[in-house]
């Protein structure tokens, strides 16, 4: 048995680019840059925010909600399957492309908010409390 499942929450580093055919069907490709915030260790060394950035590829259905709503600087939670391809450039030499097919997404941006404003997280759920928080210590447990 194997799993191949990739979970993102980022923000959009450009406007998706969308192409439609004349099949009807339809795809679109956006960045999502995805950051770990930077810590000091207890020496004084700092360590600086890290952020990676994700090729996304949707299709059909979803390509379209993402042509019509997702912009720059939007926040997103994506599922999907994580792909590498490869292909030669120009000179000859092998280059390696890694993507993410998204089959679920989650627009996480408030509707009317600036999209280059950062925006708190919003869950559809209510959060599993995490029981390594200080606010836990009353448990009797």
């Amino acid at each position: 048995m194997s799993v191949n499942k990739v979970i993102l929450i980022g923000n959009v580093g450009q406007d998706p680019k969308v192409t439609y055919y004349d099949s009807g069907s339809c795809v679109a490709q956006a960045s999502l840059a995805t950051t770990e915030k930077g810590y000091t260790l207890q020496n004084g060394t700092q360590i600086p925010d890290r952020t990676e950035w994700h090729n996304l590829i949707f299709r059909n259905k979803l390509a379209e909600v993402v042509d019509k709503y997702v912009h720059k600087g939007d926040k997103l939670y994506v599922e999907g399957k994580i792909r590498t391809r490869s292909y030669d450039d120009q000179s000859g030499i092998k280059r390696y492309v890694t993507e993410i097919f998204v089959d679920n997404m989650e627009m996480l941006t408030p509707k009317g908010a600036a999209p280059a404003a950062p925006q708190p997280v919003q869950t559809q759920a209510a959060p599993a409390q995490d029981m390594n928080t200080a606010d836990n210590e009353d448990l009797p447990f």
